[in-house]
């Protein structure tokens, strides 16, 4: 049965994921060399799926630790974790496909499958671990 109180707890963990997940593409946007947005717009599938993998890997962990979580603080705790993950994914994935914001510009979907696939298996591991 839904109460008041349940209905506010709702709004306020919802609202907060949606906060870190705003901040986590505007972070995201704007440690990527390339600029997707623009990309997208243009019909570039390798921006799209590269940032589409990022999002929902930083999703999964997110969603796990509204289920897991004891506190907001201890959400907002591990959301920044989650967060500093995914980035991390990025950073890794442009060591390793050297000039991969110029392959994701040219519209190459390899580049684009392959950040979206490591961003997607890092966070499903991610949220994995989040469960204590």
């Amino acid at each position: 049965m839904i109460t008041w109180e349940s209905l506010g707890s709702f709004l306020v963990y919802f609202g907060v994921a949606l906060g870190a997940e705003i901040v986590f593409i505007a972070l995201y946007l704007a440690i990527t060399p390339h600029k997707e947005v623009k990309l997208i717009r243009e019909g570039n599938v390798a921006a799209s799926v590269s940032l589409a993998g990022a999002v929902i890997g930083f999703t999964l962990p997110l969603a796990s630790v509204i289920i897991h979580s004891v506190s907001l603080i201890d959400m907002v705790i591990w959301s920044a974790i989650a967060l500093v993950v995914q980035v991390i994914v990025f950073f890794v994935a442009n060591l390793v496909l050297r000039g991969l914001s110029k392959k994701i510009e040219a519209g190459n979907n390899a580049a684009g499958v392959t950040v979206a696939a490591a961003s997607l298996a890092i966070g499903i591991v991610n949220a994995a671990s989040m469960s204590y």
